[in-house]
Formats: C-alpha cells, sequence, structure tokens
C-alpha cells in the first residue's frame, strides 16, 4: 500500500506550486494538494502524512485521520498541533524551523526604525501636509537584548551587529552564537532588560515562558527603551506593558502577535499611540513555499523510506 499524502495549502503555500514540486522530485507520490481545507477534511481517513499549517489542524481532523503517522508543520511553532487531545503518541510530528530567520529579521528592523525614528508620526505628517522635522535617533550605539536564542535570533544577531549595535541574549541555555557580545541565563533576564534600549522577545511560547515579560521586567527598563515581541502573544504581559506606555514608564512598542488573535476591534491596545501593531506577519514572506520545501522535500524522502526517526525538526510530545 503506498502512502497518502495529503498537502493543505493557503495563499502562500499554494496547493498547486507544491503539488508541481514534490511530483518532480517524487514522480510516484500518491499525492493530494489541495486549497480547500473543509475538502481535505473529507479525505484524511485514508491519509498516512499531513502537511499544513499549524493552525489548520484541529481535533476533528486528527480524529478522522486514522491511518496518520506524520504531521509536517509548514510553521516553525507547533503548540496549535501538540495541544490536541487526539495527537496519537505515535504520530511523529515536524517543524520548518530554520526557515524563518530572513523575514523575522527584517521584521524587527522595521519596527525598531519606525520606533526610534517616529515613522508613525511622520505619515500622520504627511497626511495633513505638515513638513516638520526633528533630530533622527540611530541604531548605532543602541543596545538590543533578544529573548530566546534560537534559529531566529542567530540571523538577526549579526544584522544587528552590521548596524553597530551592542548585543545581549537571555537564553534558557548558554550559549553564544555569532554576533552576540554576551549572553544572560534567564535568570538573569532583569539584569539583561536594564540594559536594553530595545528588547526583542522571540523566546518559544512554553508553560515556563508564560507572561515571562511581567510588571516586574518591565519595571526594571529604561524609560527611554522599546519592547518588540515577535514571539507569541503568551509570553507578554500585555496589560502590564499599557500601563507602563500610558505611565511613560516605557518609549513605545511593537506588536505583532497578541494573546487573542485576530486582536479584537475594542482591544485598549488599538488605541495607544505608543504601540506599532501589525498583525502577525513576522513569519510570512512572498518565497514562502521555496523557503520552506528543501526541510518538507528531505522529511518525505526519509518518511518514505521509513527514516522517521532520521528526520528534521522532530518536536516531542
Amino acid at each position: 500500500m503506498s502512502n497518502r499524502i495529503i498537502f493543505i495549502g493557503q495563499p502562500e503555500t499554494d496547493a498547486s506550486l507544491f503539488k508541481a514540486q514534490a511530483l518532480a522530485d517524487f514522480p510516484n507520490l500518491d499525492l493530494l494538494a489541495t486549497n480547500d481545507r473543509e475538502f481535505a477534511r473529507r479525505q484524511v481517513e485514508n491519509a498516512d502524512a499531513l502537511i499544513a499549517h499549524g493552525f489548520q489542524f484541529d481535533e476533528d481532523m486528527l480524529l478522522r485521520a486514522k491511518r496518520l503517522r506524520w504531521i509536517q508543520s509548514l510553521t516553525t511553532g507547533t503548540d496549535a498541533i501538540l495541544r490536541l487531545a487526539s495527537l496519537r503518541a505515535e504520530v511523529t510530528v515536524t517543524s520548518t524551523r530554520g526557515m524563518h530567520g530572513p523575514q523575522m529579521s527584517e521584521l524587527v528592523f522595521l519596527q525598531m526604525l519606525a520606533l526610534l525614528r517616529d515613522f508613525p508620526r511622520m505619515q500622520r505628517n504627511q497626511a495633513v501636509h505638515a513638513w516638520q522635522r526633528w533630530p533622527q535617533p540611530l541604531l548605532w550605539g543602541k543596545t538590543v537584548v533578544i529573548v530566546g536564542i534560537g534559529a531566529i535570533a542567530e540571523v538577526l544577531a549579526p544584522r544587528c551587529k552590521g548596524f553597530g549595535m551592542t548585543v545581549y541574549g537571555v537564553s534558557g541555555t548558554i550559549r553564544r552564537p555569532e554576533g552576540f557580545d554576551e549572553v544572560f541565563a534567564r535568570d538573569n533576564l532583569q539584569r539583561a532588560a536594564a540594559l536594553a534600549d530595545f528588547l526583542v522577545l522571540i523566546v518559544p511560547y512554553t508553560p515556563q515562558t508564560e507572561k515571562l515579560i511581567d510588571a516586574s521586567v518591565i519595571a526594571v527598563m529604561k524609560p527611554s527603551a522599546y519592547l518588540i515581541n515577535v514571539a507569541r502573544g503568551g509570553v507578554l504581559d500585555e496589560h502590564a506593558l499599557l500601563a507602563a506606555l500610558q505611565e511613560q514608564r516605557l518609549a513605545g512598542a511593537a506588536l505583532d502577535v497578541f494573546r487573542e488573535t485576530p486582536l479584537p476591534p475594542d482591544h485598549p491596545l488599538w488605541q495607544e499611540k505608543k504601540i506599532i501593531i501589525t498583525p502577525h506577519i513576522g513569519g510570512m514572506s512572498a518565497i514562502y513555499l521555496d523557503q520552506a520545501y528543501p526541510i518538507v522535500r528531505d522529511n518525505l524522502r526519509k518518511f518514505l523510506a521509513g527514516e522517521t526517526r532520521a528526520m528534521t525538526n522532530i518536536v516531542p510530545h
């Protein structure tokens, strides 16, 4: 019996493009590739493997997929999959960890520059045809503290050094990759946060990182400092951040992720002028499938060969 592979696409991971690439590499592959999630749901009973974004999985889908042996998430984060009660222990879960460094780093730089130079003010002035100038602060000479040293931080840190910044890291496991001037243990998070001109959150969301950045951490930050969250909404105490901004204890913040997604229209974060809000676009790119495909291709080859233990980015569960 052949292995039945189902790929569920969406605009940035179009099913027809994946099908063309996969069949070129695996001409005899038993593949159903569709952008229609509900159609895929009706077909999963015969699936041995499912390839999709982490947020596309749910309890009903996994309950239907009784033959399922492998899930390939097209995202780094797999928490939405791992918390499903219907995920069986024998199903191998893999992620695309390691591919998001370029787009995440570029979003962080967009946020740092927009915050530091007050780009929203420039846009407001343009809307009313107001010619106003003010001294422009520089990233050069500033200190960035990156909370969470993984594949994304390893791409971001050297870019920060290229802008003449001092780069510190905070990690649960002490190591010092290229681009970091110093790495602090997570127990020393407050000490590191006190040094930051920019506190950038890239740490994974786990029970240990729930509200890792709370009122006590924010309280030690400089009034001139900025906070950037491109990790997960749950790692930040949003109420503590909002209070600090309203009381002028922080200069500003940029948030790409939130505890509730999409962010409700009546949420108070929308009203705070010192916050730049982006709609969870940090991991997105116009070449997403090209970035993800090498990881998926290699894991698919190993799955078809029965070498699941040798797959890349296996997620324990």
